[in-house]
């Protein structure tokens, strides 16, 4: 069901992809190594051969995740929202002379794949833009493989909806209650697309706060078990407090999280 939550995201991504956003250009440069690299496979100690593997790039359109995989090796389908970032896909695709399937959707709704069809969901950041990400987490356990993994990374909710324009002369000021599904909204960053070319109005950021708690115990309760976690910050020595990079520093914007799932795994309680 095309509901006001995903037609909002529709009209923000496409208008995001004709801005030429950061987030939408396809990569044209990889190579095995800078794949791997690109996807952090080494840093979260991830060893497996990505060959023959079934990979779902989830809401990740765009051209740079699915080339990563497939370069690799890895049987890949992608499904986003934008049906412009899919055409990303295509032509990152075809630029590699690779095989990328696509599928126009909402993350809320994988009807489209088969139960226990991918050994692996990459999913990059976009958990927010959604209220409730359990629902997104049932998706995503219905159609991962026993023993598969889940790769997922979203925004840090402790620090939901604040940015470096928070700065008040002493710190960044927390304005949103921590609570589930708060609706946030905030400016884009600078250099998510060039605002000097003519461009059309960008709809605003719309996220939804989703706790940790609710994100883990959502996760633990579909049987998915914990094997690597970290906070991602940005990397801009001696920047000025109330810069980007100051406010990376001090407060990371996102969380990195690798699930496995195992259907059989349960934890007895007292």
């Amino acid at each position: 069901m095309k509901d006001e939550v995903y037609l909002y995201n529709q009209a923000r991504w496409e208008s995001l992809t004709k801005a030429d956003a950061v987030f939408t250009r396809p990569n044209l440069d990889f190579d095995k190594e800078s794949a791997r690299e690109h996807l952090g496979l080494d840093r979260m100690g991830i060893t497996i051969d990505i060959t023959g593997k079934n990979v779902l790039c989830l809401a990740s359109g765009g051209g740079q995740q699915s080339a990563a995989f497939a370069i690799l090796g890895a049987n890949v389908s992608v499904l986003d929202i934008s049906q412009t970032q899919l055409e990303r896909d295509k032509a990152a695709a075809e630029h590699y002379k690779v095989e990328i399937n696509t599928f126009h959707g909402d993350m809320r709704d994988l009807s489209c794949f088969e139960d226990h069809s991918f050994d692996i969901v990459w999913h990059p950041y976009s958990l927010t833009f959604v209220p409730d990400s359990r629902v997104v987490f049932r998706e995503v356990s219905r159609t991962i493989k026993p023993g598969g993994m889940y790769h997922l990374m979203c925004a840090n909710p402790f620090f939901a909806g604040l940015s470096h324009e928070d700065w008040n002369g002493e710190g960044y000021v927390i304005k949103n209650p921590y609570k589930d599904e708060t609706l946030t909204s905030y400016p884009d960053q600078d250099w998510v697309y060039d605002r000097s070319k003519s461009i059309e109005a960008i709809p605003i950021i719309k996220e939804y706060t989703q706790t940790l708690s609710r994100i883990m115990n959502g996760l633990i309760n579909e049987k998915f078990v914990l094997a690597y976690f970290s906070e991602i910050k940005s990397n801009y020595p001696g920047d000025l407090p109330g810069s980007w990079g100051h406010f990376t520093d001090v407060a990371p914007p996102w969380l990195d999280f690798l699930w496995y799932y195992h259907p059989n795994f349960s934890i007895g309680h007292k």
